[in-house]
């Protein structure tokens, strides 16, 4: 066991870019939409300008401009400013293709390292989201792509947007452990920074490609977090080899 992690009881993991390749899976999902819509844009391009418009829209509810409201009314929201900006009539779609093309967002496929290391990861702690994805949205994604939580903690369960303290402090509460049995694990060094000043331990998962070939943001650790690791396999063998023995929560 890592030093440090012997007391850990429960490993949150921040999801859209950490365990799921958001990106080429919008981008799959989208495809057939901008057809229909005679939309000529490079469908990573549109996943792109989609994802552009997430923290901007979590943000008016962080600064109490707009009241609580899950990330798939935002994301529903984001997409038809997306088919305004890009002249799109609505009249090519109907409501049902509308409501088909945001469920891109639960039909997200998880990094090839992601599945097997939770797994092994999951012998040893409780694991589950501590994501700013609704709980439904986290629940059809776990199914879609055979993520083994054990529960669903985050923006849902505190109404609240990371990198709000409240989301860390209420998923904690949420399963039972003071916040330092609690660790969060992510690719985005903000959420880091974020969790760890709520007494949480961090954990650092480099995912160089999660914008594509071209990205200039996390590619490393911004501060000594707890553990980094290139993968969630070998996070499991940093953490304990194969993750045999059962930390009692």
């Amino acid at each position: 066991m890592h030093t440090g992690f012997e007391e850990v009881g429960f490993l949150g993991f921040d999801v859209f870019g950490t365990v799921v390749d958001w990106r080429t899976s919008v981008a799959r999902e989208s495809a057939p939409f901008l057809k229909r819509c005679d939309l000529r844009i490079d469908p990573l391009a549109f996943a792109d300008e989609w994802r552009s418009l997430y923290q901007p829209s979590m943000q008016r509810i962080r600064s109490g401009q707009r009241p609580f409201v899950t990330l798939d009314v935002l994301n529903r929201e984001n997409l038809e400013q997306l088919l305004v900006r890009h002249n799109v009539e609505f009249g090519r779609l109907k409501e049902q293709d509308m409501a088909a093309w945001c469920t891109a967002w639960e039909k997200l496929d998880p990094w090839p390292d992601a599945v097997e290391g939770l797994m092994r990861l999951k012998k040893r702690f409780a694991i589950g989201p501590i994501s700013n994805g609704h709980i439904a949205g986290m629940m059809n994604l776990a199914r879609y792509g055979g993520l083994p939580w054990e529960v669903i903690t985050g923006a849902g369960l505190a109404r609240a947007y990371k990198p709000q303290p409240e989301v860390y402090v209420k998923s904690a509460n949420a399963v039972g452990l003071p916040v330092h049995r609690v660790a969060m694990v992510a690719a985005h060094n903000d959420d880091l920074a974020a969790a760890r000043a709520c007494g949480l331990r961090t954990v650092f998962i480099r995912r160089p490609t999660e914008y594509g070939p071209g990205q200039q943001s996390d590619l490393e650790p911004a501060q000594d977090w707890d553990v980094v690791a290139d993968s969630l396999s070998e996070l499991a063998s940093v953490l304990g080899g194969g993750c045999g023995v059962r930390t009692t929560v």
